[in-house]
């Protein structure tokens, strides 16, 4: 798999995920067999006009291949901006057409430019004409079932010079609800040349095998398939390549990763942001342990580390 001049080891990728995707997460990832990392992502306004969280979001470090991420609807702007994510030394630019959230979609951004095509068009060709490296293009299937586009977005995503095309199988106006559909990613893979990249609840490795033979995609993305389960492209790397099973992590593994995925949050962020984050994180981590609804409510308390590792010894003695 490559995506213009980069390889990658494996095809299967984690995906940006505002709020989640942070370098901690991402870099555990990597540790677990992600072939490539995309920050969250970065508003390209904020980002021109110096934005100091912009900045902290497009840091890189052990979560190489990474890219960075921008959205807008303005395409000089958004040609400044990928040339300032260039102090970050990404590998890839990646445009961002397909989040959902209102707050981005409502305001010209992401998912919005399903409904501009030509608009779309000229961002990606400004960000391709600013910099040197590789744009990439994530998408949805279309705004709507009446306005299903993807193919239409891809191909001139191609045409403006666009290195790859990242496809989730679902409309705007779904949002994550309903199934995926398989048939519109592999309608993209076959109208384009560039490199497709399929996304939509893949979880695991059954999910992965179905996801590829049913789209031909050239690789897969995993976002929240990978919550509280990071060694997911560990057991869909094992399965790909070597037909081969992995078993699923203990209890005392996945109590170890969390702990381990919540110091290094900690070490970016500092204690205080770090456990509020890790609420989210550890719900995930525990998800169908015994005692849910409790477990829950002490996650939702959690306000320094020694509490977390304090809950963790308590789902471990549930388990002896």
């Amino acid at each position: 798999m490559k995506i213009k001049d980069l390889e990658f080891n494996h095809i299967a990728f984690l995906a940006p995920m505002a709020g989640i995707a942070d370098l901690a997460f991402r870099e555990l990832c990597v540790q677990y067999g992600a072939a490539y990392t995309v920050s969250e992502m970065v508003s390209s306004k904020g980002l021109t006009m110096g934005d100091k969280k912009s900045a902290q979001l497009l840091t890189l470090g052990n979560d190489r291949p990474a890219g960075a991420q921008i959205f807008g609807d303005d395409p000089e702007i958004m040609a400044k901006a990928a040339v300032k994510c260039l102090d970050f030394n990404p590998d890839i630019i990646d445009i961002n057409m397909g989040c959902p959230a209102p707050k981005i979609a409502m305001n010209g951004g992401g998912a919005s430019l399903m409904k501009r095509p030509e608009l779309a068009y000229e961002i990606t060709k400004a960000v391709v004409q600013a910099v040197n490296i590789p744009v990439t293009v994530k998408i949805r299937k279309g705004w709507d079932e009446e306005s299903v586009n993807a193919v239409e977005m891809a191909e001139l995503a191609e045409k403006a010079g666009a290195s790859a095309v990242a496809v989730h199988g679902r409309t705007r106006q779904q949002m994550y609800s309903g199934s995926v559909d398989f048939d519109i990613i592999a309608q993209v893979k076959k109208a384009v040349g560039i490199p497709v990249i399929a996304n939509g609840d893949i979880k695991d490795e059954q999910s992965a095998a179905i996801m590829l033979e049913k789209t031909n995609a050239d690789a897969i993305m995993i976002g929240r398939g990978a919550l509280g389960n990071p060694w997911v492209f560990s057991k869909i790397n094992a399965y790909l390549d070597e037909c081969r099973v992995l078993p699923e992590p203990s209890i005392t593994q996945k109590m170890a990763v969390m702990l381990k995925h919540i110091q290094k949050i900690i070490e970016y962020k500092g204690e205080y942001t770090a456990m509020r984050e890790a609420r989210h994180h550890a719900a995930y981590y525990t998800k169908s342990m015994r005692g849910g609804a409790k477990l829950r409510a002490e996650i939702g308390k959690l306000e320094r580390f020694e509490q977390l590792q304090e809950l963790s010894y308590k789902i471990l003695k549930e388990y002896e």
